[in-house]
């Protein structure tokens, strides 16, 4: 009995990174030893979330434990973005497999990391949970582009998950040098500021999304 299979969405890449990050994944699947497979890679992504929410968490204790972040951002990015391009290197997909199990896991690596945020000296809690809830609206929305228009968007205004780490390891740096730990003050930080912003940009991108995929299934599917 033949296998079922699934096409595979068309992939829009467009950030900023994107071309120099793609060769050096190739070069990377290229010298990957025969007994690393996707699933490895998947778990040591996993790994680097527990150590960036474990860095920002217990720099409640000491701010020097934000420099857990650091390697546990790369770890994240070496993980979560090299299980797919190995799979696809060695064109041993697992189209349903590797889907659900990567974005089950992009999903608990998101919370882990702005959950770590939030609990930080930093950021407020209720400020990073508004960046939580425009990240997950933007996944809803690439999930849901998957199966009624065929195309998994990752990136957004040129910016993707590698760029947004970026941006969050430029965060850590900042409060590891500007930081004073002002979460028990009434008043706004500037770390709030930075994370709250983000998150209505995020929530904004979604809206604006939505509406441009309405506008396209109206035209695919016209009213009767």
């Amino acid at each position: 009995m033949q296998e079922n299979r699934i096409a595979p969405p068309a992939r829009i890449q467009r950030n900023l990174l994107a071309i120099g990050e793609r060769r050096l994944l190739d070069w990377l699947c290229a010298r990957m030893p025969a007994w690393v497979k996707p699933d490895l890679l998947t778990g040591l992504g996993m790994v680097g979330a527990v150590l960036i929410f474990a860095g920002y968490a217990t720099s409640l204790l000491d701010e020097d434990w934000l420099w857990l972040c650091i390697p546990g951002y790369l770890l994240h990015w070496f993980g979560d973005s090299m299980d797919g391009s190995l799979a696809r290197f060695r064109h041993i997909e697992r189209p349903r497999y590797g889907y659900f199990l990567d974005h089950s896991c992009d999903g608990i690596a998101t919370f882990l990391i702005l959950l770590g945020i939030g609990v930080s000296p930093y950021v407020r809690l209720e400020v990073s949970l508004i960046a939580m809830v425009g990240y997950l609206l933007l996944c809803i929305h690439a999930f849901l582009a998957v199966r009624v228009l065929g195309e998994m968007r990752l990136s957004y205004l040129n910016a993707g998950p590698t760029e947004l780490r970026l941006i969050l390891i430029t965060l850590t740096f900042a409060m590891l040098v500007l930081g004073d730990k002002q979460r028990d003050m009434e008043a706004m930080t500037g770390f709030d500021w930075f994370v709250g912003s983000v998150g209505v940009v995020l929530i904004g991108l979604f809206v604006v999304q939505t509406a441009r995929s309405v506008r396209k299934l109206a035209r695919i599917e016209p009213a009767k």
